[in-house]
């Protein structure tokens, strides 16, 4: 996938608004693959639905969001599975981890479907992210910010041709913010990948090629 068009989209709760300020929200405009793209939003405006809409979990919007020029309301089951496995990797805001099981296992579930990590490689990204010695504990016993670090971690276990970051350092300190920067370049660079990533306060550092308001 090389690139995904917006064309006037809106969520359908925002139809009867009589203005809508956005350079998102009712525009003509691409994200393109190989770029990095920020969302600056105010809590409300509709960020974590932009990204259920794109990921598919979606539909309830006005307009058109195309993948390659193909309409993604014409998608089958069947491939918006390959487009989650191959295309499309997504750090949720609420972050979607398993509590009952332990961080590491729930980076390996994805990571048996793709095989696309070695564990060494996986192990490495705990080791880096500070949470080494969190790998056999239960997510549900740990903070915020490490069970974030934990659904970034699985977020990488895939081939990707965008990466969707919603607000994916809301609990993390200056220093894990940084690494886990520094993570992203070396893993978009390394595919070529796009990224997408908002915010409603602070944002993840990185070399932005566009930024827009929500």
């Amino acid at each position: 996938m090389n690139s995904i068009h917006l064309q006037q989209t809106l969520p359908q709760v925002f139809a009867d608004r009589n203005s809508i300020v956005s350079d998102i929200w009712h525009q003509d405009l691409f994200f393109r693959k190989g770029k990095m793209y920020l969302i600056e939003a105010a809590s409300g405006t509709g960020k974590s639905s932009l990204c259920s809409y794109i990921y598919g979990y979606r539909n309830d919007y006005q307009g058109i969001i195309n993948f390659d020029e193909t309409n993604i309301k014409a998608y089958s089951v069947k491939q918006w599975v390959d487009l989650r496995k191959h295309s499309l990797s997504m750090l949720f805001q609420d972050l979607r981890i398993f509590t009952e099981l332990t961080a590491l296992e729930n980076v390996q579930l994805k990571n048996n479907l793709t095989g696309y990590k070695k564990k060494k490689e996986v192990l490495a990204y705990f080791e880096q992210l500070g949470i080494a010695d969190k790998i056999n504990v239960k997510v549900g016993k740990l903070s915020f910010g490490q069970q974030q670090r934990v659904a970034f971690i699985r977020a990488l276990c895939q081939p990707f041709d965008f990466l969707f970051l919603d607000e994916p350092i809301s609990h993390l300190d200056n220093e894990n913010s940084r690494i886990m920067g520094e993570i992203i370049t070396a893993e978009v660079e390394r595919q070529g990948a796009g990224v997408i990533a908002t915010s409603i306060g602070k944002h993840i550092d990185l070399p932005y090629d566009h930024i827009f308001q929500l």
